[in-house]
């Protein structure tokens, strides 16, 4: 969702600026004076979200050092300005300490935890913020903080499991593409002028191996401009919200990956579901969170139809069931956690599962990716092998 850099008159009568996430300036003015801002100015913010002259890059690391110690110092009778200050000093992550400055000078002019954190939602995600929120309510911040670090390690966890999974498979494609290409400039056109000399008629592979460099080495200017002109065209319909729904869809139906982004979904879905529940969050709310938090647009509109059907009475379990993504599992145990009151529980043996699950799908999908990568080694180094060695055997032939 696009991000705007405001500048606003808030409830003090004091100027204050941030950023909010909407679909237009005229959406995001919405929200200005929902909070009760009086806007003064609404643009685009700047790619990666740069505020107060700091690029909001925060890893989970910093995000999690940040809650645990915030979680210490509060939960130890630590008065939040003064918990403000030192970690404004302790803070390494340069987005990070300016948004903490910001937040501890708007708590000074009177603002709540929960509408600071609003200011800089590239950091803080509307999980975040939302538990925050409840936790003020209901006068619970330091199990809030608790449960937040809990959840924002959980999801790094799984992140960097499938990273390091996908890591190996990914540098040895790159190397595949690179031995495509240096073989087609470098050895192919040796050979080929040895061939010609020879006056012999080229093969299939090795004419289509001469058509290949001719065209690089001559329109490579086209190549690199359609390569790119791709690149740029896939980039923008990716960020569009039609865009990243198919995509979503394609990863989740793709035969390797689909069921590990799957279960790994169903896994994030039950974890922030039972700790927005056990949290006080109401049951819409927490869809409402869910559906942006998910990380999967796919899966975000099937949230977005549970919501409206909840909002009609039907429960949660009967909607699941006619959803397209929600396994038989997590619909059985929603189920009965709705019927025995004992919904938190169900949900967090969901969790359990499918951290299993997702653990055990990634320890077997470099296993999996395996075969494909030795056909995609065995295509490149089989089309050159002809290309090569099949003008090689006429000039042998000729030669006896």
């Amino acid at each position: 969702m696009p991000a705007f850099s405001y500048e606003a008159i808030n409830q003090l009568g004091k100027k204050t600026t941030g950023t909010v996430e909407a679909e237009s300036p005229v959406l995001a003015e919405r929200q200005l004076v929902d909070r009760g801002y009086i806007p003064i100015k609404v643009t685009p913010a700047g790619m990666g979200g740069r505020i107060g002259g700091f690029w909001e890059g925060v890893k989970p690391a910093d995000l999690i050092i940040f809650t645990k110690q915030f979680h210490s110092m509060i939960k130890a009778g630590v008065p939040i300005l003064r918990i403000l200050q030192v970690l404004e000093n302790q803070t390494q992550n340069r987005a990070l300490k300016g948004a903490v400055t910001q937040i501890h000078s708007d708590i000074k002019q009177g603002a709540t935890l929960s509408d600071s954190l609003e200011k800089h939602p590239r950091i803080f995600s509307p999980l975040y913020r939302s538990m925050i929120r409840a936790g003020e309510v209901s006068g619970t911040v330091p199990a809030v903080l608790a449960r937040l670090t809990y959840i924002i390690e959980h999801e790094a966890k799984i992140k960097a499991d499938i990273k390091a999974a996908l890591q190996y498979p990914t540098i040895v494609l790159a190397a595949l593409v690179a031995a495509f290409f240096v073989l087609l400039t470098f050895v192919i056109p040796k050979f080929v002028a040895i061939f010609a000399s020879a006056g012999l008629a080229l093969p299939v592979p090795t004419k289509i191996a001469v058509g290949l460099y001719i065209f690089l080495s001559s329109y490579w200017y086209l190549a690199l401009g359609l390569v790119i002109s791709l690149a740029f065209g896939l980039s923008y319909y990716l960020k569009s919200p039609q865009g990243r729904y198919v995509f979503d869809n394609l990863i989740l139906r793709s035969p390797i990956l689909g069921q590990l982004f799957l279960k790994a979904a169903m896994s994030r879905f039950s974890s922030i579901f039972a700790i927005l529940y056990s949290s006080g969050i109401h049951v819409m709310t927490a869809l409402d969170i869910l559906s942006e938090t998910i990380g999967n647009r796919a899966i975000s509109r099937e949230i977005e139809k549970l919501r409206e059907d909840v909002k009609k009475g039907q429960g949660l379990a009967q909607p699941l069931g006619r959803s397209r993504y929600f396994t038989p599992m997590v619909i059985d145990m929603i189920a009965i956690g709705e019927e025995s009151g004992s919904l938190e529980e169900m949900l967090k043996e969901v969790t359990a599962h499918y951290d299993y699950e997702v653990s055990y799908e990634v320890k077997g999908l470099s296993e999996a990716l395996g075969p494909v990568l030795m056909v995609g080694l065995a295509a490149v180094v089989g089309f050159f092998a002809l290309a090569i060695f099949l003008p090689m055997w006429d000039m042998t032939k000729m030669a006896k």
